[in-house]
């Protein structure tokens, strides 16, 4: 058992407490967090992005999804922690779990700061009748993190209109006219990619996401940025109290829900922490819904997406240096999961305006490919042989963008099923791709396009097929998705939106593949049907041609995929050296 488990409950005996909930979370309700907020991970040894650990006397369970299933068996292992495989049949909620498990009178505790008021309201509805006893107060797993690192207090600083298209005080004046029409005095922010795009300012409190850690109060006049005054240069501090901008510090935000504000307050209960969110609720109305940043963001500006297509453009130059690399070293040279990992962010540190990866490689070889969200350490790293699949996600932040491509490649001699499972991921993604669709559609109702063709098969994939993509931001944005366990709550698509088409198949203990591209949706015509929509393919980099069957695609899937190819040739030749471009025209050589 772990030593961090037995530390937990030791504090939870000393506060009364019969039940403590760690989340994932930071006070944002932010789905990667810093490493000041990695508790979840310290206590369990789970170190995926996304799982909620649950520990009382004589047990502990961890919650995650169907990404992380493998990587969380192994982690756990020895640990006194059971799986539990979120979504699955069988499994119960959170909720329904602790129903069953509390006594009437018990005590349920966590740091309110990190629970969103969605998940508190829930939790509450869940155990009225067992009249729990709530405690939100206590930080009991920082408590007995005796070398748990500092809050983040990274520089801030201003992306230029050139890349983000619009200013910030257009950007606030969208965001009062909606605050009006919902009859909200006060919108509080919480999130802090909507906090970084609002403000047209990026940092990097948080590895992967360029965002600052602050909190954003916007009034009918007035409006104040919650955040360490260290992290903020004079000179941009300047430039937001010219736009009707003050600085209050971090904590403040606090004080100010509490008596700074009169009326009703606008809150996204998947956003605000519920401490914030109680504080608030003592001295007014609450308006809760969603962010309305959060659909703005969602649909890029013609700037935006101009630069984001330079950005794609030299994201796939990087690529395709990458894989001509793998192909001349790969069995000549060693070259390990890891070593391949440092070799591609070389490619992409020589691209104008890089600033860094947009998430943690993903290479994984072999069976590592099945685990969908492997990472290699210096324990799991492998090398490289000139057989079998290497899985490739990954992605950057530029200027113009950011990027998230996987690929997976043939390293040498594959079987025919490997080339029939590739084959088959390709079909789906290529049939998500040039989806025609009547606008009103959701990306719930596109996702069985892509599942298609595996479901015939009776395959699948545990995880959704694509998510939106935030511009110099999250790489994980919402509220556009494809993901058909999600209907209805997931964004009517509109022209503008960024989302990634990935189907993929996992065999445990064998190999994983995954195909990726991000989309840019668009209109296509209008008749008197209605408004019709479609996608356009941003990324650029070529399949791998030789783990591809042709005798398993239909006419139309080898005329899209031969155009796809013809176009990645054209807009990468100008960039690549003779050789690089020898590679390249067989790589998108017509099947």
């Amino acid at each position: 058992m772990r030593e961090q488990l037995t530390a937990l409950r030791s504090a939870m005996a000393a506060q009364g407490i019969d039940a403590y909930l760690i989340p994932t979370g930071d006070f944002h309700g932010s789905e990667y967090v810093g490493g000041y907020f990695q508790c979840r991970a310290y206590v369990s040894g789970f170190t995926g992005s996304a799982g909620t650990l649950l520990v009382l006397p004589d047990r502990a369970d961890l919650w995650t999804d169907g990404r992380y299933f493998l990587q969380a068996e192994e982690q756990l292992k020895g640990s006194g922690i059971t799986l539990q495989r979120d979504g699955t049949a069988g499994t119960p909620t959170i909720e329904a779990f602790l129903a069953a498990e509390l006594s009437p009178g018990q005590c349920l505790a966590f740091d309110g700061r990190t629970v969103t008021a969605r998940r508190f309201h829930a939790l509450k509805k869940a155990l009225a009748e067992r009249s729990a006893v709530f405690r939100t107060d206590l930080d009991l797993a920082g408590s007995i993190w005796p070398d748990r690192p500092p809050l983040s207090a990274a520089p801030v600083w201003a992306l230029d209109e050139a890349y983000c298209g619009k200013s910030r005080l257009d950007k606030l004046a969208d965001v009062r006219a909606a605050m009006e029409k919902a009859k909200a005095n006060a919108l509080l922010l919480s999130s802090l990619d909507d906090i970084a795009w609002l403000l047209n300012l990026r940092g990097g409190d948080v590895m992967y996401c360029p965002v600052m850690l602050a909190y954003l109060a916007i009034e009918e006049d007035r409006a104040c940025l919650f955040l360490n005054d260290s992290i903020l240069p004079p000179a941009l501090q300047d430039a937001l109290a010219a736009d009707g901008i003050a600085v209050a510090p971090y904590e403040d935000v606090y004080r100010w829900a509490s008596s700074a504000w009169h009326g009703t307050l606008w809150l996204d209960e998947d956003k605000t922490n519920c401490a914030l969110w109680a504080r608030a609720a003592e001295h007014g109305a609450i308006h809760a819904a969603a962010n309305p940043t959060e659909l703005m963001k969602a649909v890029k500006n013609e700037t935006e997406l101009d630069n984001v297509r330079t950005a794609h453009l030299r994201d796939g130059v990087a690529l395709t240096k990458f894989l001509f690399w793998l192909r001349q070293t790969v069995g000549r040279q060693p070259v390990t999961e890891r070593s391949a990992a440092e070799r591609l962010e070389q490619f992409r540190r020589e691209q104008e305006h890089y600033l860094g990866p947009s998430f943690e490689p993903i290479l994984a070889y072999g069976p590592h490919g099945a685990i969908v969200h492997y990472s290699a350490t210096e324990e799991s790293d492998v090398p490289l042989a000139p057989e079998g699949f290497l899985l490739c996600d990954t992605g950057g932040h530029y200027l113009e963008g950011t990027t998230d491509v996987t690929r997976t490649v043939a390293l040498g001699p594959v079987s025919a099923e490997m080339r029939a499972h590739y084959t088959t991921v390709l079909r789906s993604h290529l049939a998500l791709l040039h989806a025609q669709f009547l606008h009103g559609c959701r990306g719930s109702a596109l996702d069985v396009l892509a599942r298609a063709s595996l479901w015939e098969q009776g395959l699948d994939y545990d995880h959704g097929t694509g998510h939106g993509v935030g511009y110099l931001l999250n790489v994980h944005e919402g509220p556009n998705s494809f993901r058909y366990r999600s209907a209805g709550k997931d964004a009517v698509l509109e022209p503008g939106m960024i989302l990634s088409d990935e189907p993929g198949l996992y065999l445990a203990g064998r190999y994983g593949i995954r195909l990726e591209n991000l989309l840019a949706c668009e209109e296509r015509f209008a008749n008197g049907h209605g408004r019709f929509l479609g996608f356009d393919a941003l990324t650029l980099v070529p399949f791998d041609r030789a783990a591809i069957d042709p005798a398993l695609l239909n006419p139309a899937e080898r005329t899209w995929l031969n155009a796809y190819h013809s176009r990645v040739r054209a807009a990468l030749a100008p960039y690549l050296s003779p050789e690089e471009n020898r590679y390249l025209t067989e790589a998108t050589a017509p099947v």
